[in-house]
């Protein structure tokens, strides 16, 4: 029953149902008013007749004594007649039925007077033996021979024994009828239920079957449903969303092997990261240890420390990435001087820089104002600067200097360091133009950990990355800003 076919055939069943009873009932009415017609007109004369034929009607007589007998003949010549006096009011003089089956006293003569003037047909008048029937009827004005008016005579057509008798045919009738409407009405159902079948749920039934054969494969960019031209516009439409939605699907699940891959190849230069401080350190501290108390050197020691150092540095940065994948980071854009950034960016990597003797040139004008989050830019500055100095020679230099485009700031990070070998550069290429979506980005597992969190940063701070390098000669990493004058109207 919770099938859409069987839905579609129990709804229309009912629909046909009722339909057949709304027709019944009109035909029942239309038969009935095309039989009082025709009864009607039949013996639209008849009260004019009798009132001709019986002596005391003719002479306008309305007692109920001396018509009585009268009324009597009449009814065995005609037993589907009752036959009444009325006065000019309307109520009952005289007639031949026992008081008992009179339920009014006085009839409307209204519809007698329309009946008498010649009105269309059928005309109903009120049953004296009912309280709430009305049924056809023939009038005439009852005139004494003086010409006044005395009363009516009032025939009712059809009266309680032809009711009665009309009931047990009817009766029969009905049965008969009623079986053939209950037959054409399952042949109907059938008919129906065959173009249900044909028609609407075989179409459906068949992208199902389609929808299952899908389900036992794996998606490929060539899992489609079949197109039908034959099918209807509305199957034809969900087709095509289903095609729609399993191209999406192929799409999404691409994406998630290319991340996948992507995260396995980063996780694999993760690991070599970290299992150059960790050998470096594991291996200082087992030399120490194997020397003689006063053999061993402070030096093994201090090399230790700097492993162990390098290997906390890497795993902030892992913390670091983390949270800026999961968005838990976010841009708080201000208006700012540059210098005091340069200033203390220089000093944090000043005892670094000594020890491997590179040059740091953080030059940039004390006035020059840029629209940024301060933090965030630190972060990325340092993330940066600490990259060069890891690939940076001895007597090396890396400089930060401020370059102006038109409406636009750029801070130019450089060294003449190791440089970036071309398919490094090619993967960092790929997406130079950042989002504030950190959802989109890919990691870049060639270039560390520090570039991925720069590539990041910059997308939240809205900005743009260009880089050139050259193997052997050096890096240029250029971050271009938003100049102060074009955000005048952003409330600092």
């Amino acid at each position: 029953m919770n099938s859409l076919f069987n839905r579609i055939v129990l709804s229309a069943s009912i629909a046909v149902f009722v339909l057949f009873m709304g027709l019944w009932q009109w035909f029942s009415a239309n038969h009935q008013y095309n039989q009082n017609q025709i009864q009607q007109s039949l013996h639209r004369e008849l009260a004019t007749h009798m009132g001709h034929i019986n002596p005391l009607l003719s002479q306008g007589v309305t007692s109920d004594a001396a018509l009585k007998e009268a009324f009597h003949d009449f009814m065995l010549l005609g037993p589907s007649f009752e036959i009444y006096t009325l006065d000019l009011q309307g109520k009952l003089i005289a007639f031949d039925a026992p008081k008992s089956v009179i339920k009014r006293q006085q009839v409307d003569i209204a519809p007698l007077q329309q009946f008498i003037n010649g009105a269309k047909l059928p005309v109903l008048g009120q049953d004296p033996r009912s309280p709430t029937t009305e049924k056809i009827f023939s009038a005439a004005n009852l005139v004494d021979p003086r010409g006044v008016k005395t009363g009516y005579l009032y025939v009712i057509i059809g009266g309680q024994e032809f009711d009665a008798w009309q009931a047990v045919v009817a009766q029969h009738q009905h049965l008969n009828q009623w079986g053939a409407g209950l037959s054409v009405t399952i042949l109907f159902a059938l008919a129906l239920f065959v173009v249900l079948l044909k028609y609407f749920t075989a179409p459906i039934s068949q992208l199902a079957h389609d929808m299952n054969q899908l389900s036992g494969h794996s998606l490929t960019q060539d899992s489609l449903l079949k197109t039908r031209p034959q099918a209807s516009k509305e199957i034809l439409g969900l087709t095509t969303n289903i095609n729609q939605l399993l191209s999406q699907v192929h799409q999404q699940h691409l994406a998630i092997a290319k991340q996948q891959a992507e995260r396995h190849d980063f996780m694999l230069h993760l690991s070599h990261d970290l299992k150059t401080p960790l050998t470096t350190l594991q291996g200082y501290i087992d030399t120490w240890l194997l020397l003689a108390e006063h053999e061993r050197d402070a030096s093994l020691i201090e090399v230790a420390a700097r492993a162990g150092l390098q290997l906390q540095q890497l795993l902030n940065q892992m913390l670091q990435l983390e949270a800026l994948e999961n968005g838990q980071v976010t841009a708080t854009m201000q208006h700012f001087a540059l210098a005091p950034i340069l200033d203390e960016l220089r000093q944090y990597f000043l005892p670094r820089a000594k020890a491997q003797v590179v040059e740091l040139a953080f030059e940039v004008d004390e006035n020059v104002a840029i629209y940024s989050d301060p933090l965030l830019l630190f972060r990325v500055l340092s993330n940066l600067v600490d990259n060069a100095i890891r690939y940076t020679p001895n007597g090396g230099k890396i400089s930060i200097n401020v370059e102006y485009s038109g409406d636009r700031v750029g801070l130019l990070v450089s060294d003449n360091g190791s440089g970036i070998h071309k398919h490094e550069l090619q993967a960092l290429k790929q997406h130079t133009q950042v989002s504030t979506n950190t959802q989109q980005y890919q990691q870049l597992p060639q270039l560390g950990v520090g570039l991925s969190i720069v590539r990041q940063l910059l997308g939240l701070l809205n900005c743009n990355l260009q880089v050139q390098s050259t193997p052997g000669k050096g890096s240029h990493f250029k971050i271009e800003l938003a100049s102060p004058a074009l955000n005048e109207s952003i409330s600092l």
